[in-house]
């Protein structure tokens, strides 16, 4: 088992920042690439950005690029999300997901992951 603890989100003016983290807890952090993904009411859960076990490759969806950037630190057992020039687009509940042997390919699906943390809501108001 894995845990997953986020926090960071907060309520924010467009074009602020924000940092969220997300602290694992349970089998070696290393073994797994971390994403983070956001949901809305009644949308479905997006992939925002993922980044693999070592942290060598990492990818965003379209309309984060230049903005966002995902990191980790696996002696701390975390991932980062900077998220900057933030947009009302951008609100969300925000979530941290670990996949343990999957393919990078499929980085961006859900069903990829095979844990979640709870989440933490970012508003970004105008």
């Amino acid at each position: 088992q894995v845990q997953l603890v986020e926090s960071g989100g907060g309520l924010v003016q467009a074009g602020g920042s924000l940092r969220l983290s997300c602290a694992a807890s349970g089998r070696p952090f290393s073994r797994f690439a971390m994403a983070w993904f956001r949901q809305n009411p009644g949308k479905e859960r997006e992939f925002v950005g993922g980044i693999s076990r070592g942290g060598g490759s990492t990818d965003y969806v379209d309309s984060v690029k230049g903005r966002f950037t995902i990191s980790r630190d696996n002696a701390k057992n975390t991932v980062y999300l900077q998220m900057n020039s933030l947009k009302p687009d951008d609100t969300g509940l925000y979530y941290c997901a670990a996949a343990y042997g999957s393919s990078w390919d499929t980085r961006a699906r859900v069903s990829a992951y095979d844990y979640w943390g709870q989440g933490t809501q970012v508003t970004v108001s105008s």
